[in-house]
């Protein structure tokens, strides 16, 4: 007799043998000399329902088990008698090995997402959030075997950080001078004297991988990051962490053409894994009743999946948009030349203007980073965002700038400090390539994937401000 997991169950349709099943009481109903239990354990989205009878020594306690009870049961597996229940289980003995009381908080009946957040150590007990982070899994393994077969290597890119690769200066300081502000070393002006704390400097959480990225590309080629960054924006909508995971790949002796190509290969690639791997899970998380996503999400889904990504420059989107009739469509915000696209433009493009996922490059250098490949027009760097129906932007990338002195001009023009970068600057010194790379939002591509609207609830423990339990 052997343990099996009830995925292994009911995949491999297994029948007629003894079998011990180990998980969590779902829901128990009982009858006057029989009881219904149906036990998850996490390893699928279905659960399996057994049957035991009032012959079981402990059938009182069995009976009046809670939901969240902890139990080992063996029995013989056997065709289900309802249409639902393909196979199920005739159990022999219940081992009851933690058992829950009435302060549970988690019941039988539906939940609400808002108050399952204040829970995040008992919601994965949950349908919902069990299917959500199986599809992460499956997601992340998608990751990694989409790169490796491409011939990429996985680098581990530092979490602490001396530099502002963004620019926007969002970022949490580590300082070990912090624990008692009135007795740390101060400067001359009365500043934190940095010189004395732990790594000699001030230090960061890392908000990207990308600038170590593009060192490692230097010398094996290609490479991808894929770990947890960090951004202090005091934003508390559906659509931000402080704490999440980025994806992202840098290539050697690429231009922006072909990790826009590779970027198309990636969405679909995930879509597709999804689709394949953890199709119970997307259609319980549509089919659920508090669901926002659209009925046809899956169909969306596949629609992208099957398309061909539409490419235009910035200023053919900025033309497109400029020319939509107020009374058809209004747009909030400007679409001048100039103007940064919002999602409402970026979903227009691709939901109702081209009704296919669309590729947006050469956007103009004023609103965005110093370290994009800068046009011979002056005016535009070689950035892209992919946008796709249903959320607008999913991706962003550019080709980087492999001049030193256009590098170092530009960096100039934004008044930045180049001290820092001393190491990123040599790049540019010691055979420079062309390189090019995008990012994506770990979270950002699970909410687009299980059509859940709020990215709190695609992390395990979402950190955003005023919030750090658990």
């Amino acid at each position: 007799m052997s343990r099996l997991m009830i995925k292994n169950i009911l995949s491999e349709k297994i029948i007629d043998v003894d079998v011990t099943v180990k998980g969590w009481i779902r829901s128990v109903r009982n009858s006057k000399k029989f009881s219904f239990l149906v036990l998850n354990d996490g390893s699928c989205q279905a659960s399996l329902q057994i049957i035991v009878d009032e012959i079981l020594p402990n059938y009182a306690q069995v009976a009046g088990l809670l939901t969240g009870s902890a139990v080992a049961i063996t029995g013989r597996l056997v065709r289900g008698g309802g249409k639902t229940q393909v196979i199920e289980m005739q159990g022999r003995s219940v081992e009851i090995i933690g058992l829950v009381d009435e302060s549970y908080p988690l019941q039988k009946k539906a939940t609400s997402l808002e108050f399952l957040r204040e829970q995040a150590h008992l919601r994965i007990r949950t349908n919902t959030f069990g299917a959500i982070m199986r599809v992460r899994h499956h997601l992340a393994m998608a990751t990694h075997e989409f790169f490796s077969k491409r011939g990429f290597f996985y680098l581990n890119s530092p979490i602490i950080s001396g530099v502002d690769a963004e620019g926007a200066g969002e970022m949490f300081t580590v300082s070990t001078l912090a624990s008692d502000l009135t007795k740390s070393p101060k400067t001359k002006d009365g500043k934190l004297d940095f010189s004395k704390d732990y790594f000699g400097k001030e230090t960061f959480l890392a908000v990207t991988g990308q600038l170590e990225g593009e060192c490692y590309a230097m010398g094996l080629g290609a490479i991808y990051t894929f770990g947890p960054t960090f951004r202090s924006e005091n934003s508390n909508t559906t659509r931000h962490l402080s704490e999440f995971w980025m994806i992202e790949p840098e290539v050697a002796f690429a231009d922006l053409d072909e990790v826009a190509n590779l970027a198309t290969d990636y969405i679909k690639f995930l879509i597709t894994y999804a689709l394949e791997h953890a199709a119970s899970e997307l259609e319980f998380l549509l089919g659920r009743e508090d669901s926002t996503a659209p009925k046809d999400h899956l169909n969306t889904l596949k629609h992208v999946r099957d398309s061909k990504f539409m490419r235009i420059t910035y200023t053919e989107a900025m033309e497109i948009l400029s020319k939509v009739d107020p009374a058809v469509k209004k747009f909030e915000y400007p679409t001048t030349w100039g103007s940064e696209l919002q999602t409402e433009h970026e979903r227009f493009l691709a939901e109702e203007h081209f009704k296919m996922p669309v590729i947006v490059t050469d956007y103009p250098k004023e609103f965005k980073a110093f370290y994009m490949k800068q046009n011979s027009d002056g005016k535009t760097v070689r950035a892209m965002d992919i946008l796709v129906p249903g959320i607008g932007e999913i991706i962003g990338g550019s080709q980087r700038e492999d001049d030193l002195i256009k590098l170092t001009n530009r960096m100039n023009e934004l008044k930045m400090d180049q001290e820092p970068l001393w190491w990123y600057l040599d790049l540019r010194r010691f055979g420079s390539v062309p390189h090019a790379g995008f990012g994506l939002g770990f979270e950002r591509a699970l909410m687009y994937i299980t059509g859940v609207n709020n990215i709190r609830d695609v992390i395990p423990f979402p950190r955003t401000p005023k919030n750090c339990d658990f």
